[in-house]
């Protein structure tokens, strides 16, 4: 799956990733590869990225939105 992950003012990470951990704003929920469509709120917390080399990386954000299409996640950070 691609990863990008977009504040107003940078591009915070783009990448191959095979989970997506995100703060929901009704609570935390993952995205796997092969996915349903999605068009979810982001509340304050912690995205987990697990790269597919297998390296977890994580950014906390204060909101935002995340839309995932065809493996391509997209995540409108309002700040990282």
């Amino acid at each position: 799956m691609l990863l990008e992950i977009i504040t107003p003012d940078k591009s915070i990470y783009s990448g191959k990733v095979s989970l997506v951990q995100l703060p929901g704003s009704k609570g935390t929920f993952e995205i796997l590869n092969h996915h349903a469509p999605i068009i979810s709120t982001l509340g304050k917390g912690k995205i987990k990225i697990v790269e597919e080399s297998g390296k977890e990386i994580f950014f906390e954000v204060d909101g935002g939105v995340v839309e995932n299409k065809n493996n391509k996640i997209i995540v409108l950070a309002e700040s990282v």
